[in-house]
């Protein structure tokens, strides 16, 4: 009997979700255009540089991701050193470097004079924004896909969570400042403490309270209630956000295919270099097809709201990382693919 692709073993959310997204911009753009005054009411209800409503949704979208994840397991990071030492080079040295020479190559060089002058600088953020943290959550699921070491998985991403508690905004500032892009550091750090921080304490703590009082049952029962939640957060956050970016993106539809352009070439370029340097340091097919995955990913939920708060709901790099959520889907599914159609190969070449 044939195998389910690894679309269908997706669920409905999952596989389509450049559906949904493509029609949340539709619905975004159309409410933004016919009634404008809702969208900068909200706009406006702001703290400190944070948007109140989008605070509260990118909440709702972070805490049952973080929920999944078990710093117990950084106890075992030891077992498959190699692997995890490929997973945070790529994704701490290589990855938001990477994004950042592309966005140049892209969106500074080739595709300049077709993007309106004044939001180069801001897509260039929103893109390094994207690739400066690597996805918490989705990982799991394409771990899963691939046959991944599931103990593997679990320890990378709570050792990529650690890691991001400390590295986000250095590198964030880093590359921004490279990028001759102005760093409003009080605001960077606010949005690690609002987004990185507290959503982390928050769902560690609800975390050890339901395994203390219902076990493995209590969590996995609280996860799937709050997964419809999550998902609404995220729409709702998606609409906000075309409801200010329709006037630029209907007078150039072409902007978010341009941006596209260095998103998807980092994540191939990024997993087929974490894939290949698996097979050169020996790890096995089942550490290094999620050791690739979880080097191409990038953690949109915070690019989002970092963005939003960094540079406003209707920047450039607000529309740059929600391009990053609108192909990453499709991109993820072919990685999975690739290194699942490569299994033989890879471990001919391994076992030389």
């Amino acid at each position: 009997m044939d195998q389910p692709s690894p679309a269908a073993k997706l669920g409905v959310f999952e596989r389509y979700l450049t559906l949904w997204v493509a029609l949340c911009i539709t619905l975004g753009i159309a409410l933004g255009a016919l009634i404008p005054a809702p969208f900068q009411i909200l706009g406006r209800l702001s703290l400190a540089n944070v948007n109140i409503p989008v605070a509260l949704l990118i909440w709702l979208m972070i805490v049952p991701m973080l929920l999944r994840v078990d710093f117990t397991a950084l106890g075992t990071v030891a077992r498959h050193w190699r692997g995890i030492a490929v997973t945070v080079g790529i994704n701490w040295l290589v990855k938001p470097f990477s994004m950042a020479f592309l966005a140049w190559l892209f969106i500074r060089v080739a595709f300049r004079a077709w993007l309106p002058a004044d939001q180069i600088d801001s897509y260039i953020a929103g893109l390094i924004l994207l690739a400066a943290a690597p996805c918490t959550a989705m990982v799991f699921v394409w771990s899963n896909l691939s046959d991944g070491d599931a103990n593997f998985t679990l320890s990378q991403v709570a050792l990529n969570d650690a890691i991001m508690i400390i590295a986000f905004a250095p590198i964030v500032g880093l590359l921004l400042g490279l990028s001759a892009i102005t760093v409003p550091w009080d605001t960077l750090f606010l949005s690690v403490v609002l987004y990185i921080v507290i959503p982390l304490v928050a769902a560690q703590l609800w975390r050890k309270a339901l395994l203390a009082n219902g076990g493995e049952a209590a969590l996995a029962a609280t996860l799937r209630a709050l997964g419809p939640a999550s998902l609404v957060a995220l729409l709702a956050t998606l609409v906000l956000l075309f409801g200010f970016q329709g006037g630029q993106i209907l007078a150039q539809p072409l902007i978010i295919l341009m941006l596209a352009v260095p998103i998807v070439i980092q994540v191939y370029f990024n997993a087929g270099l974490a894939y290949w340097l698996n097979r050169a340091c020996g790890s096995p097919h089942n550490v290094a097809a999620p050791s690739a995955l979880i080097g191409a990913s990038n953690f949109f939920e915070l690019a989002v709201a970092a963005a939003i708060s960094l540079f406003g709901f209707q920047s450039g790099a607000a529309l740059a990382t929600v391009v990053g959520v609108l192909v990453e889907v499709p991109v993820m599914l072919s990685v999975v693919r690739i290194v699942m159609a490569s299994r033989a190969w890879y471990g001919h070449r391994s076992a030389k």
